[in-house]
């Protein structure tokens, strides 16, 4: 299997491979992860996330290729849910703890 890059923006390497003994044509997304990682366990640490008002939290920063998995993996594009059910959906994957590293705050949804 080959490979050749063909996008790389925004953090993300978008590279295409073409698997000749099977016949197909795949293309592999890969994004580093790691500073969104770091960032999100230093807000934690610090409580920090808030508005100066301190009404509005930011819970979480969600990386793109995370965001495309979880379509792929779930079969459901929640970008483009209504907010009732984008917010439950998102709700429901934050509170996981599989997916706590995506969290840069704690404490339930």
């Amino acid at each position: 299997m080959s490979g050749r890059i063909f996008d790389a923006s925004g953090g993300i390497i978008s590279q295409f491979h073409y698997d000749h003994d099977g016949d197909k044509t795949i293309i592999q997304r890969v994004q580093d992860v790691e500073p969104i990682i770091e960032n999100n366990k230093r807000l934690r640490a610090e409580g920090r996330g808030y508005s100066p008002s301190r009404e509005l939290r930011r819970v979480a920063s969600i990386p793109l290729v995370v965001v495309e998995r979880w379509i792929q993996e779930d079969g459901v594009n929640f970008m483009a849910l209504g907010p009732k059910e984008k917010s439950a959906y998102l709700r429901r994957k934050l509170n996981d703890p599989d997916n706590r590293a995506w969290r840069n705050s704690d404490g339930a949804l």
